[in-house]
Parts: C-alpha cells; sequence; structure tokens
C-alpha cells in the first residue's frame, strides 16, 4: 500500500518543521521578507497562520486534518501577490523540503500542488 503524502512528509510533526523552516526562509528573502518579517512582532497572528498552514498541508496531502481556514482566493484577495513573489515563495518551500530531508517523489508532488494553487494566490 502506497503511503501518502501527508505521511511521506512526515506527519504533522513533519509538516509543522516544514512549516517553521519555510517561514524562516521567508523571513530572510528580500524577495518577500517584507510581507514576512512584521509577524515578527505579530506573534498570535503569526500562530495561527503557521496552524493554519499546517492544517490547510495536512488535509491536502491525506492526514487528518481539518482546515478551517479561508478559501485560497479569499485569503489572498487585496495582496497583490506577483508571480515573481510565487515564484520565491516556492524556492523557500522547497529548500524548506530539502532541509527537512523530504525525498524527491515527495518534494514532485508537494510542487505538484503549488502550481495547482498558483491562479488562486497571485494577483488577487
Amino acid at each position: 500500500m502506497e503511503r501518502t503524502l501527508f505521511e511521506r512528509l512526515g506527519g504533522r510533526e513533519g509538516i509543522s518543521a516544514i512549516v517553521d523552516t519555510t517561514i524562516n526562509n521567508h523571513m530572510e528573502n528580500p524577495a518577500v521578507n517584507a510581507r514576512f518579517l512584521p509577524l515578527k512582532d505579530q506573534t498570535e497572528r503569526l500562530k495561527i497562520i503557521k496552524e493554519h498552514t499546517i492544517d490547510f498541508f495536512s488535509a491536502g496531502s491525506g492526514g487528518p486534518a481539518h482546515y478551517t481556514g479561508l478559501d485560497m482566493v479569499t485569503a489572498h484577495t487585496g495582496m497583490n501577490i506577483s508571480p515573481g513573489e510565487y515564484y520565491h515563495v516556492v524556492d523557500d518551500i522547497m529548500k524548506a523540503l530539502d532541509d527537512n530531508s523530504v525525498d524527491e517523489d515527495s518534494k514532485k508532488d508537494v510542487l505538484s500542488v503549488l502550481w495547482s494553487l498558483k491562479g488562486m494566490i497571485v494577483s488577487k
């Protein structure tokens, strides 16, 4: 029986580590950090964003999670995220997967998910 993407990413614990690493990567990336650095002083908001992101990826990757956050269009409307910013975010996520020793097939599956979300996030 094939393992789910959720299992291959290390379950909730593995996804939590990936999300933490990704947020750190965003804060260090000059192409997108203006959107993320203010969250350092908004610890409750950052905690909520992290939890929603963990739940979103857990539910979307076959895990036992229930995502209660906003849909992608609503969550990103008014942010005017450019295609370039989106690519930088994807790069930061892929680096987080590398840093957390995620295998190549799982990285390809995550990348596929990220590309499927692009139209719901960019230029909204």
